[in-house]
């Protein structure tokens, strides 16, 4: 085998190596605890936050022609002395909240 065989591999097996990665990262969701643990954040900059809960498992998700893969939870809020229960969805991929809502 002579060097330029060799070199050749390794650019074709480094660069499949990137395509693959990149492949495996786009399909995977972003656990629901650090998911919970964002909306904690954001609702503890207003009040304090008496319990919360998510579900772990993904769900599908259809509004319109949006498509996507999400995780439902719940937060108990208390502000300025009053307690508060909301219900949110969050975008599995991203994090991201799709929407929050007063039970």
């Amino acid at each position: 085998m002579n060097w330029k065989t060799f070199v050749a591999g390794v650019a074709v097996g480094a660069i499949g190596g990137h395509f693959v990665s990149q492949a495996i990262k786009k399909n995977q969701t972003i656990s629901a605890e650090t998911v919970l643990a964002n909306v904690k954040k954001a609702f503890k900059a207003n009040g304090t936050v008496d319990g919360s809960w998510i579900q772990t498992t993904v769900d599908n998700y259809e509004k319109h022609p949006i498509k996507t893969e999400i995780y439902r939870g719940g937060i108990s809020f208390n502000e300025n002395g009053e307690r508060n229960q909301y219900e949110f969805i969050a975008d599995a991929k991203t994090g991201s909240i799709i929407d929050v809502y007063p039970i």
